[in-house]
């Protein structure tokens, strides 16, 4: 069996390459070389990084990716072993290792989760706003904070819409979750620091906080979100989505905000809350934010990725006037900057209430939609975090998992699963299902083909031959990559989750 000290690997510090990119690299290459020969088990995380004198999340981060593109096999109990494969995986491209998954149907259903419903649009009012942001000049100095008039709109909006008393200046306006998160990391977080994040979650955060060369640690979430008693010590920063958990759905009860905030407090930490899904809810009165309950200790981040389009790109950081200043100042030294002009066009359509008009329109969609999905999947499974948000978690045993992927897949239904959401030890599985982006016909006959499946692998029958467009339509996905068995990770939260 090789040791740590038996792989002779080194990594620059002086690459523009992240750690991460260039371990796996260096670990494909080992594998291609025949230095790493198939069945051989690898180090484990703490090992390597001992050896490599960098963070353990730079090896999990390298790992998992190695696992997603199939160079890799893991064994309960035993290790992480090189995967035996009768042809390693090829690159599409320089630089990029990814399996060749088959393609799905052409009228593949779309029930990954992240997106939404992008069609249902005033158009009219879309395009009054872009013609308003065309009728202005260029800006020639970008403000950091972004356009004051539009912080003057999103303060409102917030008022309104999340009861927060806040003002222009505690706005900054970004591009989007991913990029609010980068800003927070930029800000707080650096070589040394120690920066918590949900167990399960969302894999951009602890792709950003280890970018920034912080130590990512995961902290368990249960079905009402993050379990604030044993918190790991010496966080710096702890991100969470209490509104609506990724993946598993859980809306953080009001005791458990408290005592999150009153850990910080005590600790010095920093809460970025992640206030993703806050809009959508459905049958339960609103609770509300964090950074509303303790301005001092929390940064929230907002995004219309989910509201109105992912490509508007377009979101805001919320903090204390003070952080939010020196955010402002770093953003200058990276050229960070959210674009002008779309800046004022969603200004004009807050300003005319469009968007309140379309979250209202959407919200009565999405509820029909998710209402069908509970209705066919609720009998044959149980079902998480149906009461907010475009997504559910249908909980399975972890052997099922795998398999009514691959088969959903073949059926020409796409989703995802929890498996490439964990950190740690993984403690809650089963299939994430998106409903945003598919129209009703399609949610409930993708709900339809996945209810039969999910029946049939529990009792241990094959699969009947199955096709989404067989006598349907679904959401055509123009080739984009089918669902896979395998845990994934990387920048792909993919294009289906980035907010």
């Amino acid at each position: 069996m090789r040791t740590a000290v038996d792989l002779p690997i080194s990594l620059s510090r002086d690459s523009a390459e992240p750690l991460i990119a260039q371990l796996a690299d260096r670990l494909r290459h080992a594998m291609l070389d025949g230095a790493l020969a198939p069945g051989e088990r690898l180090p484990s995380t703490r090992a390597l990084a001992a050896q490599l004198e960098v963070s353990r999340t730079v090896v999990t981060e390298a790992y998992q990716q190695l696992y997603a593109e199939g160079w890799l096999d893991g064994r309960h109990g035993s290790g992480t072993f090189v995967a035996e494969m009768e042809q390693p995986p090829r690159p599409p491209g320089r630089g990029a290792y990814q399996p060749e998954p088959p393609l799905p149907p052409a009228d593949a259903i779309d029930l990954t989760p992240g997106q939404p419903w992008v069609r249902d649009y005033d158009h009219a009012a879309w395009k009054r706003a872009w013609r308003r942001a065309a009728d202005l000049p260029p800006g020639d100095s970008p403000d950091p904070y972004g356009l004051p008039r539009l912080r003057e709109l999103l303060a409102e909006h917030l008022r309104r819409a999340r009861g927060m008393a806040v003002g222009p200046e505690n706005i900054l306006v970004t591009r989007g979750t991913g990029n609010g998160l980068d800003l927070c990391a930029l800000a707080l977080l650096g070589p040394g620091t120690r920066a918590g994040v949900e167990d399960p979650g969302y894999h951009v955060a602890r792709t950003v906080f280890a970018a920034r060369g912080a130590e990512v640690v995961p902290c368990p979430v249960d079905e009402d979100g993050v379990i604030v008693d044993g918190l790991p010590g010496g966080l710096r920063v702890l991100y969470t989505t209490p509104a609506h958990q990724y993946p598993l759905g859980g809306r953080l009860p009001i005791p458990r905000r408290e005592r999150l905030l009153a850990w910080a407090r005590k600790t010095g930490a920093t809460v970025v809350e992640d206030d993703y899904d806050a809009e959508f809810r459905y049958d339960v009165a609103p609770l509300p934010a964090l950074y509303g309950l303790d301005p001092s200790r929390v940064v929230l981040l907002g995004t219309l990725s989910k509201t109105l389009a992912p490509d508007v790109g377009v979101g805001w950081l919320v903090g204390d006037p003070e952080l939010v200043g020196r955010i402002a100042r770093l953003r200058r030294t990276v050229a960070d900057r959210t674009s002008g002009p779309v800046q004022q066009a969603v200004a004009t359509l807050l300003e005319h209430g469009d968007l309140d008009r379309h979250l209202r329109r959407m919200r009565l969609e999405y509820a029909r939609r998710r209402a069908a999905v509970v209705e066919i999947l609720g009998p044959v499974c149980r079902l998480r975090g149906d009461t907010a948000g475009l997504h559910v978690l249908a909980e399975l045993p972890a052997s099922l998992v795998p398999g009514v992927v691959v088969r959903a897949a073949r059926a020409g239904v796409l989703l995802d699963s929890t498996e490439r959401h964990h950190h740690g030890a993984a403690h809650l599985h089963g299939l994430v299902i998106g409903y945003g982006s598919a129209s009703l016909p399609d949610v409930r006959r993708g709900c339809r083909i996945l209810a039969a499946l999910i029946s049939d692998t529990r009792a241990g029958r094959p699969a009947a031959p199955a096709d989404a467009g067989s006598g349907t339509r679904g959401r055509r996905t123009s080739g984009r990559p089918a669902a896979r068995a395998e845990p994934t990770s990387g920048p792909a939260r993919d294009q289906a989750t980035a907010r």
